[in-house]
């Protein structure tokens, strides 16, 4: 099972990040100075990497190595790109199966949801490049391994990967208790992508305006909702009782 890695040192993050390294994390020391440091910042701007800053404690306990102010935790993974895995699915003859999770924060629930996908035969999973949970070695972990084994795609923005699939022949469900039709009211024998919210928010306004279907659970007990894992998991096994 691959592992998260460390890179530290101003010049080895910056040659990282040019070479197409996929950066998870980046740590920069509080008042940080000098060309090479103003260098990275930009590159980061540019890339739309976020960062923080931190005291140089906190480096010091990521690495004892000379840092010079600098540590970046790479992703374990590859990402793939939207458009050609879309492409690839729709030609494989398949009935297109996708994931999409709108701001999902938290590692383990994210990894149980990857680890659900792949058993269900998801075609791929979609995240926002920043807001949501980090792809890491709690990620993989969580998952167990099944990260490997099923494409991910990080987007800048939820929003324009739901138009690319609309215009594909993609549909869009959302998992929502706003809905007033039951999963079991929808049909999902068809191309769809389903969304998933965030654990405290759910899914955001703006995308549940753009989605074709709202449906949710039927709910019998006094706790309004599900672990976002766990529902996802009955909409995933519904999914494939309808495509049997």
């Amino acid at each position: 099972m691959e592992k998260e890695s460390q890179i530290f040192g101003i010049r080895a993050v910056i040659e990282a990040i040019n070479s197409g390294k996929t950066i998870d994390k980046l740590f920069i020391q509080k008042g940080l100075q000098g060309e090479l440091a103003k260098e990275l910042i930009s590159l980061t701007k540019k890339e739309g990497i976020s960062f923080s800053i931190v005291p140089v404690e906190k480096l010091n306990r990521l690495t004892r190595k000379n840092h010079q102010g600098v540590v970046a935790i790479t992703s374990p993974i590859e990402f793939h790109n939207l458009e050609d895995l879309v492409l690839q699915v729709i030609e494989s003859g398949e009935i297109p199966l996708f994931l999409i999770l709108d701001q999902l924060s938290d590692v383990r629930n994210f990894g149980a949801i990857i680890r659900t996908a792949e058993c269900t035969g998801v075609h791929g999973i979609i995240i926002q490049k920043k807001g949501g949970a980090p792809v890491s070695a709690d990620t993989v972990k969580t998952s167990t391994g099944a990260i490997f084994k099923i494409p991910i795609c990080k987007v800048d923005h939820i929003k324009d990967a739901i138009f690319y699939l609309q215009a594909s022949g993609i549909q869009i469900v959302a998992a929502t208790e706003k809905a007033s039709s039951s999963i079991y009211d929808i049909q999902l024998n068809t191309p769809i992508a389903i969304v998933m919210g965030s654990e405290g928010k759910g899914i955001s306004n703006s995308v549940l305006k753009l989605a074709d279907h709202l449906a949710k659970l039927p709910m019998y007990g006094e706790i309004a909702s599900l672990n976002v894992s766990v529902a996802c998991g009955v909409f995933l096994y519904e999914t494939i009782r309808q495509r049997l």
